[in-house]
């Protein structure tokens, strides 16, 4: 198995366009030790040639621009993209798709809760049927799920673990929670029975997540805050990290302390914001992570399995 990072940021990527919080301001003038970010995605791939592509970035041209293997040039026009799966409808890991028009009709992967999201609150599936087209294939928004196979991604089966979090703020039911508003994803190798749970947006950890994270040989997972009021402490919101649907890295019951359990496990952190101390790879906090055998994604990691 083998998984490329696309992108490692959360919405808005890093540094974000408008903001001079102490990490975007001093990763421009390089008074931080910090290297950019664009928006979370990653591609997983058996053969390096064909790869679906797990969440689809605004920022998914520059990705695919730095990513020779997304481009193996068999033809005229080509790509490597197989497919793609949806984790959630968030703007940051759809709105990618309109960027893809121009190819043939995308292989899309998605609960019905998010499906219904792009075709009312963000109509993307509207906009694509003038140019490309959607093929939308319905993931099981239930647990236990079964494993799933993806023609053209040979070897891997994927398996949806439904999470709480939060639905997208334009969502009908963002107030109201449905199965499927949010997913994570179990890949395993079918050769290599090796197994990557992948997990960007993650409020809570229940009794399907702890199973996965015990199956596991690679978590990667919600980096988004370091602490539950981080955004409050800049003055960019009223609103915690928990009441967005991320489980912040520090603190009582925070992701350092779930990650604690798993010491033979390799884990790694995606979907930063770009205000999240762990950036600043000086930072006590990115220390501290060191300390718990954590890694920070970055865009362009690659994971072997």
């Amino acid at each position: 198995m083998k998984i490329i990072v696309l992108g490692s940021a959360a919405g808005g990527g890093f540094p974000q366009w408008n903001c001079n919080c102490r990490n975007c301001k001093g990763v421009r003038d390089g008074s931080v030790n910090a290297r950019s970010r664009t928006q979370s995605s990653i591609a997983v791939s058996s053969n390096g040639t064909d790869w679906l592509l797990v969440n689809a970035s605004p920022d998914i041209l520059t990705q695919i621009k730095s990513t020779p293997a997304l481009q193996p040039a068999r033809a005229a026009r080509d790509s490597g993209i197989a497919a793609v799966m949806l984790m959630d409808a968030q703007i940051d890991h759809v709105t990618g798709l309109l960027m893809l028009r121009e190819g043939k009709p995308i292989p899309l992967y998605c609960t019905a809760a998010v499906w219904d999201d792009l075709t009312t609150g963000l109509p993307l599936v509207h906009v694509l049927s003038h140019f490309c087209g959607v093929k939308w294939n319905m993931l099981a928004s239930h647990h236990p799920a079964a494993p799933i196979e993806i023609p053209g991604i040979d070897n891997l089966s994927f398996t949806t673990l439904t999470l709480t979090s939060k639905a997208p703020p334009y969502s009908p039911h963002r107030e109201m929670q449905q199965d499927g508003d949010n997913l994570g994803l179990l890949i395993e190798d079918k050769i290599t029975k090796k197994k990557v749970l992948y997990a960007p947006g993650l409020g809570e950890i229940e009794p399907q997540v702890l199973e996965a994270m015990l199956e596991a040989d690679c978590i990667l997972v919600d980096g988004t805050f370091w602490t539950n009021d981080e955004m409050v402490q800049h003055g960019f919101s009223k609103k915690l990290a928990t009441d967005i649907g991320h489980l912040p890295q520090s603190g009582e019951n925070g992701m350092i302390s779930v990650l604690d359990s798993f010491s033979d496990t390799r884990k790694i952190l995606i979907h930063i914001n770009n205000t999240n101390p762990i950036l600043d790879e000086d930072s006590a906090e990115r220390a501290t992570l060191t300390q718990h055998g954590i890694e920070v994604a970055f865009d362009g990691m690659e994971i072997n399995l």
